[in-house]
Order: C-alpha cells, then sequence, then structure tokens
C-alpha cells in the first residue's frame, strides 16, 4: 500500500508526506476556505487602468520575464527604442 501511495505521489509531483497530509485532509473533512472572484476585484487602486481581456498576454509575458530575472538575478536590457503598438 506504502510503494502505491508513493508511486501516486510521485504521479502528482509531490513528496509522499504531502500526498499523505492531502490524504489525512480530505478524509477528515477538512473545511477548505472557498474564495469567491468577487475578492479580486478592487485590489489595486494605483496605475493606469487595464484591460485584463485584452492585455493579459503581454501582462503575463511581463511577469513571467520579471520572475525569471529575480530567479536569475540578472538585470533587464535596456530598450534602445520604443515600438509604436498598433490597438
Amino acid at each position: 500500500m506504502q510503494r502505491r501511495a508513493q508511486a501516486k505521489a510521485a504521479e502528482l509531483g509531490i513528496s509522499f508526506a504531502e500526498y499523505v497530509r492531502r490524504v489525512i485532509a480530505d478524509d477528515l473533512g477538512e473545511p477548505r476556505q472557498k474564495v469567491g472572484v468577487s475578492m479580486l476585484f478592487g485590489l489595486i487602486d494605483e496605475g493606469p487602468p487595464t484591460d485584463i481581456a485584452r492585455d493579459k498576454d503581454r501582462m503575463i509575458g511581463e511577469a513571467v520575464w520579471q520572475n525569471y530575472l529575480r530567479k536569475t538575478g540578472r538585470k533587464p536590457r535596456r530598450r534602445v527604442g520604443r515600438t509604436t503598438r498598433v490597438r
């Protein structure tokens, strides 16, 4: 049974201990907090307004790039010129 549980944990990409914690929490019926999507609205009230539906790809790309720079310790390259964006 332990080997099967260890294989399941590996399949899920988590440690055996984390797998055991999750199984126990599910068995005990540990209440999980459910957060409504309305909690996300109004979190940021500074900076220019954004249109996430239109700009999500650019925003995600910028966030991933910043995370990469932070993890690698690199400095962002300076842009030589600004390109004009067509809207």
